[in-house]
């Protein structure tokens, strides 16, 4: 053997005695599950039992104040039953109405962009349909068809901008009545 086979041998054995005890090294130093678990236990233990939990029927009730009435405008009824109906009606504005209101509301206008894009499709196919046929009377039918998918369309983008303003006129509503922004998300 040579004497640069035997320094490579020599380096080879040397290198793999160093990662070898590297490895025992490092799994020393890495703690068991068991003492994972020991640790955990005594952090537990040290900490304060019981903090309290805030939920949103902890939180006081936040209403929008009354618009100021002049006094031709005060009604001569009996305050306690003007109050009972309007206390009905805060019950039921709680955050899953709110949010009940927002995700339909976004649910209609999700399936209206969806239905304009389904309709745009057929518009489109109904073009290319169109520039393929020779005959005058297929043609016709095409084009008439077209149409209509296009007046449809005009009537759907009317619709998706009730329901854009729709959902804007739901946020400034819950923005006046003091309903915190999450619950309109």
């Amino acid at each position: 053997m040579s004497r640069t086979a035997i320094r490579a041998i020599v380096a080879l054995v040397a290198s793999a005695w160093m990662c070898g005890s590297t490895v025992q090294v490092r799994a020393q130093q890495t703690p068991t599950l068991g003492q994972l678990a020991l640790k955990e236990q005594e952090r537990r233990k040290a900490l304060k039992a019981g903090g309290k939990v805030l939920s949103t029927s902890d939180l006081p009730k936040v209403t929008a104040p009354a618009a100021p009435a002049t006094p031709s405008a005060i009604p001569a009824k009996d305050p306690a039953a003007e109050e009972k109906p309007a206390a009905k009606v805060e019950d039921q504005k709680d955050e899953a109405w709110w949010r009940q209101r927002m995700a339909q509301a976004r649910e209609d206008l999700r399936r209206g962009e969806m239905f304009a894009e389904a309709l745009q499709t057929r518009i489109n196919s109904l073009a290319n349909d169109f520039a393929s046929r020779d005959d005058p009377y297929q043609r016709a039918r095409v084009a008439e068809d077209r149409q209509k998918a296009m007046a449809e369309m005009d009537r759907v983008r009317t619709d998706l901008d009730a329901q854009k303003k729709k959902i804007a006129d739901i946020e400034e509503e819950a923005r006046q009545a003091g309903v915190p922004p999450g619950w309109v998300r």
